[in-house]
């Protein structure tokens, strides 16, 4: 009995011993638990963190805007959020600037959806109208990038302010003319709420500014700086995360689900796959791997950012952006479209 007890203290410490070593990480997300969401969570679930040394929490976010301001104020060490608000942020914090490493959304999500029959034709048109999203929702504040981008005055589009769950309802019941959201996100929510996709005008960003990157791992300098190797280290498991949901989507939807177990898991499928098949399986992503960026790309995005933000300083590549923290591009090649 003696020597069992023993034993049995000598196994605690050591898992003790082994838990302590470990480099705590706290993440957050630019939104809720959703199918875009999914290799993060399914990395955590199948235990890549942990197998990496670090002790990961995942939080759901509140928009990209938030999760920049909670990691630059240290509430968080990394999260995932819009490139392009960093990019701002950066511009406006000289002394507080985050860190992009990881390039997940290889094209802006970000989309103006209307309803036809009501006088918006073109991106033009939207000069006089209301647009209805969340405050911090990367759409909106992208707004002036594609106004830019399109030859429309932004101060000539008005904004409502509307919590998540009532954008595309506000859309839906013609509260407002338009609203900006991502396009896997607001074209599913539409019609889940009953808009015919048929009758949506639907003005991508991407398609107007080729420039603009999307979501990114984001990460405090600070931390990078006193732990490059965790930050290596949850990258490699991101990528095994990545891989694992792009082999099998329905796997990556059981780890949503798991966080919020009301979710439509047929939605969320069809969301995930819509994310990964049109914004993360680019054409960069497959010639150049899974989070890696083109340096001339990231110089006009920023040019971009600096010019529709009317911002007095343009940023170099190093003040946004590191390659240092990708595993190899062999490990981050993918090939084939997520099913």
């Amino acid at each position: 009995m003696w020597t069992r007890g023993l034993l049995f203290a000598l196994l605690f410490l050591t898992g003790l011993g082994l838990s302590q070593s470990r480099t705590n990480v706290r993440f957050t997300l630019d939104f809720a638990f959703q199918g875009p969401t999914a290799p993060f969570l399914l990395a955590q679930d199948k235990g890549y963190y942990t197998a990496e040394g670090l002790n990961v929490s995942i939080d759901r976010g509140f928009g990209s805007a938030d999760a920049i301001s909670k990691i630059a104020a240290g509430n968080y060490d990394m999260g995932f959020a819009d490139f392009n608000s960093l990019i701002e942020f950066n511009t406006r914090n000289p002394n507080n600037q985050l860190l992009a490493v990881f390039m997940v959304y290889n094209t802006t999500p970000a989309a103006v959806f209307a309803i036809k029959g009501k006088g918006i034709a073109r991106p033009t048109d939207l000069a006089g109208k209301t647009l209805a999203a969340p405050a911090g929702d990367a759409g909106r504040r992208l707004f002036p990038v594609f106004a830019e981008a399109v030859g429309l005055d932004a101060s000539k589009v008005n904004f409502i302010n509307v919590d998540v769950p009532l954008r595309e309802p506000t859309l839906a019941r013609g509260q407002a003319d338009g609203i900006t959201g991502f396009y896997f996100t607001s074209f599913l929510n539409l019609k889940n709420v009953g808009v015919k996709p048929e009758d949506l005008v639907i003005f991508k960003y991407g398609d107007y500014t080729q420039n603009l990157y999307g979501n990114a791992v984001v990460v405090r300098r600070d931390f990078a700086q006193a732990n490059p190797q965790a930050v290596a280290a949850f990258l490699r498991a991101l990528v095994k995360g990545f891989k694992d949901v792009i082999a099998n989507p329905d796997e990556g939807v059981a780890a949503v689900k798991r966080r919020d177990g009301l979710i439509n898991e047929a939605l969320e499928r069809e969301r995930l796959l819509l994310a990964l098949n049109t914004h993360v399986l680019t054409a960069d992503s497959r010639a150049f791997g899974l989070g890696s960026v083109r340096r001339e790309r990231v110089e006009r995005n920023i040019r971009a950012v600096a010019k529709a933000f009317d911002l007095n300083t343009t940023l170099r590549v190093e003040q946004v952006w590191s390659e240092r923290f990708l595993p190899p591009i062999a490990e981050r090649r993918v090939t084939g479209p997520a099913r």
